[in-house]
């Protein structure tokens, strides 16, 4: 008789791929309708299950985790971000939790590139005007928008995902690339990139034209992007945010919006997720998007394939590839 398979629970649908692999693999229970789970449901599965495949709608706090009995022995995490995991709550409960890094790095930058090109040339303007029916066609003053091309860019943060921006920024846009990142590369990988290292958060909002956040989400980088530092930049510049919503205080972007301190901001990104600073919703100069930073079928499906690469790893006796605890 062969050994029991470990139990999964899925919390989000996935990629039909992924869940025939994870069906074919483990003893799986998958979300049909795609609700998220509550913190009851969460309970649930971490009683019940050896293994939970989670996302960022999962809410896994301190609170939740102190379910008894705890069944489950490993956090799955699909995702590269794991702020919504007490994760030292979970090393406590002895709880494995992983990530699935590099998969989503070209993807999330092209989402990074794609805000900062909308917000600069008014796009989403532009195709609201259209929809609407009010556009009786061309004329040379019609929605101008800023050049992005030769601008300078701000990163704060230079992870993977920062890098690919300045590799799409420098080579391709011939931007000036400025980061501050209090973990810096090798000065030849910046400088390969095109990337000068700033010594504060302060010297890159300062001169940049587009600031782009690439930080994770910490107690330390919580509304990082404060009044004080929107006070900071150009009232030519504009905010792009693809990093984690609480990095930015949305009540002061708002205020630094309406009062004309920055240009524009673009966001895939929000404090309150999914709920939406509702001022925000009311102004032109701002771009809003759904959180698609790593939104396309082949990297959707990657990231679920390189969760289940960890979940593999770890019931059969190896160091998941992805461990963050």
């Amino acid at each position: 008789m062969s050994p029991a398979r470990p139990h999964v629970v899925i919390t989000r649908r996935l990629p039909a791929p992924v869940e025939e692999q994870v069906a074919r693999e483990f003893d799986a229970r998958l979300n049909a309708d795609d609700h998220p789970f509550a913190a009851a449901e969460l309970q649930d599965a971490l009683r019940g299950a050896d293994a939970l495949l989670c996302t960022v709608t999962d809410r896994l706090t301190a609170e939740t985790l102190a379910v008894e009995p705890l069944r489950a022995r490993i956090l799955a995490n699909f995702g590269v971000g794991f702020n919504h995991i007490d994760v030292a709550a979970a090393k406590t409960r002895g709880l494995v939790v992983t990530n699935t890094p590099d998969v989503l790095t070209d993807d999330t930058a092209d989402d990074a590139v794609m805000l900062m090109l909308m917000v600069a040339r008014r796009a989403g303007e532009g195709e609201r005007h259209v929809r609407a029916g009010r556009w009786t066609g061309w004329r040379p003053t019609h929605l101008l928008g800023t050049r992005v091309s030769g601008k300078t860019l701000g990163l704060i943060g230079f992870g993977r995902i920062a890098k690919a921006v300045a590799r799409r920024a420098h080579h391709g846009f011939g931007m000036r690339v400025m980061f501050h990142d209090p973990y810096p590369p090798p000065a030849a990988v910046a400088r390969e990139l095109g990337a000068e290292q700033q010594g504060s958060v302060e010297e890159v909002i300062r001169e940049a034209d587009f600031v782009s956040l690439h930080c994770p989400a910490t107690p330390e980088t919580r509304h990082l992007i404060n009044a004080e530092r929107l006070a900071l930049m150009k009232p030519t510049a504009f905010l792009i945010n693809t990093a984690r919503g609480d990095v930015v205080d949305e009540a002061a972007l708002v205020a630094a919006l309406r009062a004309g301190t920055i240009a524009g901001a673009a966001l895939d990104v929000y404090e309150r997720e999914p709920q939406i600073t509702p001022e925000l919703l009311t102004m032109e100069n701002v771009v809003l998007l759904p959180h698609l930073g790593s939104a396309t079928r082949e990297t959707r499906a990657a990231m679920g394939f390189r969760a289940l690469e960890n979940l593999k790893a770890f019931f059969s006796g190896q160091p998941p590839r992805d461990r963050v605890v």
